[in-house]
Formats: C-alpha cells, sequence, structure tokens
C-alpha cells in the first residue's frame, strides 16, 4: 500500500503547464514488514535539483500544520474574514433570552403579573375571572414557595394599582399580558421583609423614607443588630452615623437619655471625657455670650457691658474655635480663649475706678454671706448632747471673734469722719 501526500512548498515551483498551479504529489511505498523505518520515497518529478526532492526531507504528519495556498505563496487565516455562517439559535435559547430581557425591563413587576392575575386571596369571591384564580396558598404549592412570598408580591401589585400605575385584579384573567411598569419604581412597592408589616416595621419604613432610602434596607439592618454592631465596631463612617441617631433620636427618647447617662457615668474613661468636654463647652460659651451679648461677667458675679477692645478679642478666639472640625481637639483651643478673655476681664475692672470699688464690695458681701451661712449651720444642742466638746474648738471660736472684733473695728474706723 502506498500513502499519498499533498506536498506544499514554497521552493520556486517549475513554469510548465499545471504544474505551478497545484501541489505536487508524492507517493511513499508502504515499508517493509518488520522495518522500524520507511524506504525512502521516489519522488515522481524527476529533474528536479536534489535539495528540492522533498522525498529527502522527514515527512511532516499534522494535519493542522497545513498552510492554506494562494498560487504559490502562503495565505495567513483570518477569523474576521470568514465569519461563522448564521445560524438560527435554538428555540429554547430565543426564549430564555426573551425571559431575561423582561426581567432586565421590568424587575419584579413580570413576577407580580404573574400572581396578579393568577391569585384571588381567601374571601374573595369566585366569579367572574376569578373563578380561575386560586388561593395565594395554593400559588405558593405550585410555585415551590412559601405564601408570605406570594402575597407580598400581590400587596406590592395591590398598591401600585391604587397609584394607577397597573390595572386591578379583577381585569386580569390568567395568561394576559400587558404593558408594565419600569423596573426602578418596583423598589417603591416591594418590600422582601416580613417585619414591614408590624408596628416596628411601619416605623422603620417611615423614618427610612422620611430619610430617602429604600424602607427594605432599613428593616434589613434592623433584622440583622449583629452585623450592625460588626459595622459600627469596624468602621469610624458607621460610628458616626449610629451616634448621630442616638443624639437624634435621645432628643425624643427620655428612657434612652436616661440609659446613656448611666452607662456613661459607671465608666471612669466616660465620665472623665464628659466631664472634660463639659468643662471646654462651659468655657466656650463665655467666650461665645460676650460676642453674642456684648456683656461680660465679673469674678464678683457683676455683668456690665464689655469694653470693645475685649469683645474684637472674644469674637477673633470664638472664630478659630468654630473652624476647628468635629474630629479635632477643642479642650486646648477652649482653654486658651478663655484664659485670655478672662484675663482681659480682670483688667478692665481694674482699669475702671467706679467698677473696681463695686467689684471689691459685691466680692467682701459674698465672702460675708458664706461666712454667715457658715456660722449658721452650728449646732451647739448636738455638741452639748453628745459630750463631743474639745478645747480645740473652744479656741477658734475665740480667734473667729477677735477676728470678727477687729474687722468691726477696721469698718468703723473707714466710716467714722476724720
Amino acid at each position: 500500500m502506498t500513502v499519498t501526500l499533498a506536498q506544499f512548498e514554497t521552493s520556486p515551483q517549475p513554469e510548465h503547464g499545471d504544474a505551478a498551479d497545484a501541489p505536487r504529489v508524492t507517493t511513499v511505498p508502504e515499508p517493509a514488514s518488520g522495518a522500524d523505518t520507511p524506504a525512502p520515497a521516489e519522488d515522481s518529478t524527476a529533474g528536479a535539483p536534489a535539495e528540492d526532492d522533498p522525498a529527502e526531507a522527514p515527512a511532516e504528519d499534522d494535519p493542522t500544520e497545513a498552510p492554506a495556498l494562494d498560487g504559490a505563496e502562503w495565505v495567513e487565516y483570518d477569523p474576521a474574514a470568514d465569519p461563522d455562517p448564521v445560524v438560527a439559535p435554538d428555540p429554547v435559547v430565543v426564549r430564555d433570552a426573551l425571559d431575561f430581557g423582561v426581567y432586565a425591563r421590568t424587575g419584579g413587576w413580570a413576577f407580580a403579573l404573574k400572581v396578579a392575575r393568577s391569585v384571588r386571596p381567601g374571601g374573595q369571591a369566585a366569579e367572574g375571572t376569578a373563578a380561575v384564580k386560586v388561593s395565594a396558598k395554593a400559588f405558593a404549592e405550585l410555585a415551590g414557595c412559601s405564601p408570605e412570598r406570594v402575597m407580598r408580591y400581590y400587596k406590592a401589585w395591590d398598591m401600585a394599582a391604587d397609584d394607577g400605575l397597573v390595572p386591578q385584579f379583577e381585569v386580569l384573567v390568567p395568561g394576559e399580558e400587558i404593558e408594565l411598569p419600569d423596573a426602578d419604581v418596583w423598589l417603591a412597592y416591594y418590600t422582601s421583609r416580613n417585619s414591614a408589616s408590624s408596628v416596628r416595621g411601619q416605623a422603620i419604613t417611615a423614618a427610612a423614607e422620611a430619610e430617602g432610602i429604600r424602607p427594605t434596607k432599613a428593616l434589613e439592618v434592623a433584622e440583622n443588630p449583629t452585623a450592625l454592631r460588626a459595622a459600627i465596631l469596624a468602621d469610624p463612617g458607621t460610628a458616626e452615623a449610629a451616634r448621630g441617631a442616638l443624639l437624634d433620636r435621645m432628643k425624643e427618647d427620655p428612657a434612652l437619655q436616661t440609659e446613656m447617662a448611666r452607662a456613661i457615668a459607671r465608666t471612669d474613661d466616660l465620665k472623665k471625657a464628659v466631664a472634660s468636654e463639659a468643662k471646654a463647652a462651659d468655657r466656650i460659651g463665655y467666650v461665645r455670650q460676650i460676642v453674642e451679648q456684648g456683656q461680660i461677667k465679673t469674678p464678683a458675679g457683676q455683668t456690665v457691658e464689655a469694653p470693645a477692645e475685649l469683645r474684637a478679642e472674644a469674637e477673633r478666639h470664638l472664630s478659630l474655635l468654630d473652624e476647628l472640625d468635629d474630629s479635632e481637639e477643642a479642650g486646648e483651643w477652649a482653654g486658651e480663649a478663655y484664659d485670655t478673655v478672662k484675663g482681659l476681664v480682670a483688667k478692665a475692672v481694674e482699669d475702671d475706678p467706679a467698677l473696681r470699688v463695686q467689684e471689691r464690695r459685691t466680692r467682701f458681701y459674698s465672702s460675708l454671706q458664706k461666712a454667715t451661712k457658715v456660722f449658721e449651720e452650728l449646732t451647739l444642742d448636738e455638741v452639748l448632747e453628745e459630750e463631743i466638746f474639745e478645747d480645740d474648738m473652744l479656741q477658734r471660736l475665740e480667734a473667729l471673734q477677735e477676728a470678727i472684733s477687729s474687722c468691726i473695728s477696721t469698718l468703723r474706723r473707714a466710716t467714722s469722719p476724720s
């Protein structure tokens, strides 16, 4: 047996006849029985140069390596120049593509329509177009899902029908196709959460709508408090959002205010932080009051008009405080502003003779009232009854009596005419 191979070469071809247009044919004789290598092939094109004899080269047996020829030149295969022939797609693929397109355009409306035209909830009369419809339970059994899921689609369609977006149930019949709304309005009517129907769920839904977000997202967060806690612990942005929400809620929830105050009071670090922030807030308030009201409060407690220089300095410090970000520590800035303004207040009191006299008179009265109150609180009855008297007590009272007598004498000399 012989094997005939079509030999494709790039070497010069004979110029006579049709030899240049046809592949050269080489016949290879069948090897002898038991031979390991084939015998040299006899080339039918005698007279060709020996170096061009294809029989001298090893035969390549890989049909995938054979290139296409255009005359005597190579032709590279170009897939773009030879597109696949147009073949009609399988009907099943067409149906899947059409179903996908409907869902891409309409979202959940495509499924809500199937429920709306086929489901008749309990209590409705089985008459007219509703005669062939089934209950939500029966539809769910056929669909392999829960009746609650079916009813969520039913309720979404019902709300949309009330808004005039889709037809009412009564005019729909099983199998009927209608023009459906766009997918982007589906989530305004559908909620995938059972909790949405509860009082708690309704409150969450209302709050979500007030914030301009989808109720389903808020309900999902409410149903996963552990996930919410993890997000707050891990993400500063989420923690900041939670802090703001708690502060807003505490304004209308006295019970939450009490719980938060109790939790802070029982935590030493938080208690110190609150005290520090309260001190800074008081100092900022002191500066702000001078700027906004144009008045100062003296060390003795008097309230007088603030000098222009003092008020301008308070405005400068307050503007610096207001420019601080929420993340920046205000305590140091508040302390500097408070100390500066307070020093200017003391200077303003000393520079005004009348104000200085009034300030010292007020301070003296304040000290006298405190001392009087303390002395009045002494209960001599307990000292006598319980026998807790000691000599040191009498000595202190005698020293106090001498101090009072000296003070009285000084005041009399100051008020008597010279």
